[in-house]
């Protein structure tokens, strides 16, 4: 690229006239770049360094007017580098909600009512580097691995009917969530059970609001 008229000095070689960075000005934007590829730097290591698990953010219960129950969890989902590894390799994974509701009763165990799950199966598209998620028979598509482990909630999930409720009763939920290695190829599975890399998962136990 040839520079502007106003910056030739005439008199000069050609190749001379491309205008340099002095010493003075490269150590000067070195000392600009340095904070934010420290920055940079520091949260790759805050992330890899993170331990894999879930967090519950949220985890609430309710009973509609009608008299069903319905169930909202958000999690926050970190994944080990085996795991990631393996969907990278084009291994799909897939997690595992549970609920079973359970009426209060003062004489003997808490009566199950009702049992409800929801299953999502988490892969790589290596022709697009994106990932997918699905889950009843819909799918979506994320540009990020953390983006597509947000979409793994639950929103209004209805876990009993009306006619399986009565109003004048308490209730509560078993709660679990986790990756289900039993969906693995079966060579992968062998062993899996022992390996903290694949142990991921959460129980709570939440009243009916």
């Amino acid at each position: 690229m040839r520079c502007p008229p106003s910056t030739l000095r005439p008199g000069l070689p050609r190749q001379a006239r491309s205008p340099t960075l002095t010493a003075q000005q490269a150590a000067r934007r070195q000392l600009l770049a340095w904070p934010v590829a420290c920055a940079v730097a520091g949260l790759g290591r805050a992330w890899a360094n993170e331990a894999p698990g879930v967090e519950v953010l949220a985890l609430r219960v309710q009973r509609n007017d009608t008299g069903g129950i319905f169930l909202d969890f958000s999690p926050r989902i970190v994944l080990s580098r085996t795991v990631q590894e393996a969907l990278e390799r084009g291994v799909p994974v897939y997690f595992l909600a549970q609920a079973t509701l359970l009426r209060y009763r003062w004489y003997w165990r808490d009566e199950r009512i009702a049992r409800a799950q929801r299953s999502w199966r988490l892969a790589f598209q290596p022709l697009t580097s994106t990932w997918r998620v699905g889950a009843g028979g819909l799918s979506q598509t994320f540009p990020s691995l953390q983006e597509a482990l947000t979409a793994i909630r639950l929103t209004a999930w209805r876990v009993a009917d009306p006619s399986q409720t009565e109003a004048d009763q308490r209730y509560r939920v078993e709660f679990a969530f986790q990756l289900d290695t039993s969906q693995l190829p079966g060579p992968m599975q062998i062993g899996l059970t022992t390996q903290a890399d694949w142990t991921l998962g959460v129980e709570r136990l939440a009243p009916v609001e």
